[in-house]
């Protein structure tokens, strides 16, 4: 009998539904927010009740999901530093309730106050102004992963939240743009579209900075096509690792099976790049965590119902707001604008050399010693390599 072919498109389709299915202590997670329309950005975290049989300490913190403490633990960072540092973080629509959640969660974790009063947290539209876009609990979300892991990060930095009007590519770059011009040191954007011809344009209008690192999620589609801005050569593309931890092992990182990964139509390789499995720019060039078992802690308590409160969350949408935190810590975003900067340091890095995003023969979708694409040149440890 002869057995029909199953196209590539539906068969990964068909393994991503089975490798997400939730384990008995695990709820189901859901895609942050609503499927992307045609010519929208998707944005790239997923959300899952914390496991209510944890419950909380007395001080109010789940017992379950990554807490800043965790983050310091894994990746060498010190308890202090970044003041002076603002990092800018780019999503669409509103969250009204961003202010009052990022404060429960930094009092949770002992982080010290970030408010609109002590001039350490700002909100504002595309435009800089208060003219705030509809709000969307989806994008609410995504914003408050953002906002709430550079809090874990870098307690001492502060705060600039830009709202798009719309999940678009165009006006999410005016964003960008404009969280530069208000003063941002560096820039975060958790968010993609399939990469396209006329990405250059937004390119040189609105994403090139000189002295401002730009950095962009890899995406959470595995290994497909590079996504906007994280395609671009002036970008920084942030891949996901998969953080776990045991007595015996300590802290270690695999490469995540969802992270982005990909072979672009229409960028040219970087210098200090040597890729044979494309001939043109991959991403990524570094990796941060983007999944764990018990995923992230966050606070959320904009349009989730009886899921309000303390959720986990996992996507390169919380790696790139993570390493944008971690620039801001060292203190030094001028030196490491240009993604350049991390070709010419790859000992720097943590090398990643286990697990693989997707099916094929090479390093575009399997992570090895050296360069691969899921993880780039590896994860910056102790602010190594930022």
């Amino acid at each position: 009998m002869k057995i029909p072919r199953i196209p590539l498109v539906l068969l990964f389709t068909l393994i991503a539904l089975v490798v997400t299915l939730p384990g008995p202590a695990q709820a189901a997670s859901h895609a942050s927010c609503n499927q992307p329309a045609p010519g929208e950005v998707a944005c790239l975290s997923s959300w899952a009740p914390l496991r209510p049989s944890a419950g909380f300490t007395a001080a109010g913190a789940p017992r379950v999901g990554l807490t800043p403490a965790d983050l310091r633990a894994a990746y060498g960072l010190p308890k202090k530093g970044g003041q002076g540092m603002t990092i800018g973080i780019v999503v669409a629509r509103d969250y009204p309730k961003a202010e009052q959640d990022l404060a429960v969660y930094r009092k949770t974790f002992k982080l010290g106050a970030c408010t609109t009063a002590n001039k350490c947290f700002r909100k504002v539209d595309q435009r800089g102004g208060r003219n705030f876009p509809r709000a969307d609990e989806g994008w609410a979300t995504e914003a408050a992963l953002d906002i709430q892991s550079v809090s874990a990060v870098c307690p001492g930095c502060h705060i600039l939240l830009v709202e798009a009007d719309y999940p678009e590519a165009d006006v999410l770059s005016e964003s960008v743009a404009t969280a530069v011009r208000l003063g941002a040191d560096v820039v975060s954007n958790s968010y993609g579209i399939q990469e396209f011809p006329g990405m250059f344009a937004l390119e040189k209008k609105y994403l090139r900075h000189r002295g401002v690192p730009i950095l962009a999620a890899s995406g959470d589609f595995g290994y497909t096509k590079p996504a906007f801005p994280a395609a671009l050569s002036s970008v920084w593309a942030i891949g996901g690792t998969t953080l776990s931890h045991t007595k015996k092992a300590g802290w270690q990182e695999t490469a995540w099976k969802h992270g982005g990964s990909g072979c672009s139509r229409y960028v040219a390789e970087p210098k200090g790049r040597n890729t044979p499995d494309c001939g043109k720019r991959t991403t990524s060039d570094i990796s941060m965590v983007a999944d764990a078992y018990e995923k992230f802690a966050v606070y959320d308590t904009y349009g989730l119902g009886a899921d309000n409160g303390w959720i986990g969350l996992t996507g390169t949408s919380l790696s790139s707001p993570v390493v944008a935190a971690m620039i801001g810590l060292a203190g030094n975003p001028r030196r490491v604008a240009d993604p350049a900067y991390a070709y010419n340091h790859k000992k720097a890095y943590t090398d990643i050399t286990t697990g693989s995003n997707g099916y094929c023969e090479n390093s575009l979708c399997t992570a090895g010693p050296g360069y691969d694409a899921p993880t780039g040149l590896g994860s910056p440890h102790r602010l190594r390599g930022l």
